[in-house]
């Protein structure tokens, strides 16, 4: 089972680290990015989205989504 949020992102198998996280830092809203309260749980979801990526391109899968 995938993290809907990651599901959300779109990016193909292929894509690098650093795409994945392009595409989390879009996903987010520029109120919610511009709030330094949130700075925590903005790192916290770009490594689930980056863990959520090494573990689909680790096991082979496509999107389902």
């Amino acid at each position: 089972m995938t993290d809907p949020a990651y599901q959300r992102l779109g990016l193909p198998l292929t894509a690098s680290p650093f795409a994945v996280l392009r595409a989390a830092v879009r996903a987010l809203h520029p109120d919610t990015r511009a709030v330094r309260g949130f700075r925590a749980a903005r790192k916290r979801f770009y490594r689930q989205m980056l863990c959520a990526h090494a573990a689909r391109q680790a096991t082979g899968d496509s999107p389902t989504g």
